[in-house]
């Protein structure tokens, strides 16, 4: 019985790591213009459901240039929220030909139901990144957005 379980218990932490190195995270380097010139994020990448549902939840922290670069299918207008988000976060939303769109300043949620972060418009991409991000580095709707992989 020992062994049987052994090797079912050997089986799974198998299944498991391989599933760990097929989620890797891709990573993404994104330039934004902004008033005080490029300003670069180290964005991990979310283009599947299951890494866009998870997001940044659970995170405790970012460092001053990194983010989350989500990428959807089609352009549409997108709607966040910050349930399980430790920490507070601009999400700037960006169409099909790269132009920042719009930024909510999202705080995290602590009690349900939790605030909608809907974009203003149509966006393909949403960056998230650490909170006050933006107006720290002057960048707002109608500047654009360089993605490099």
């Amino acid at each position: 019985m020992k062994q049987k379980f052994a090797k079912i218990s050997i089986i799974f932490l198998l299944i498991f790591l391989a599933n760990c190195v097929q989620n890797s995270d891709k990573l993404g380097q994104i330039l934004i213009d902004s008033g005080y010139g490029h300003v670069t994020v180290n964005a991990q990448v979310a283009d599947d459901n299951d890494k866009r549902a998870r997001g940044l939840m659970l995170v405790e922290s970012l460092d001053e240039n990194a983010g989350m670069l989500f990428v959807f299918e089609q352009e549409d207008f997108q709607t966040f929220w910050m349930k399980n988000t430790l920490i507070p976060l601009d999400m700037i939303f960006i169409d099909e030909e790269l132009k920042i769109v719009d930024i909510k300043n999202a705080i995290p949620c602590t009690n349900d139901p939790c605030q909608l972060y809907k974009s203003e418009a149509p966006a393909k991409y949403v960056l998230e990144v650490n909170g006050n991000f933006t107006k720290k580095n002057n960048i707002m709707p109608g500047n654009k957005v360089k993605i490099q992989s």
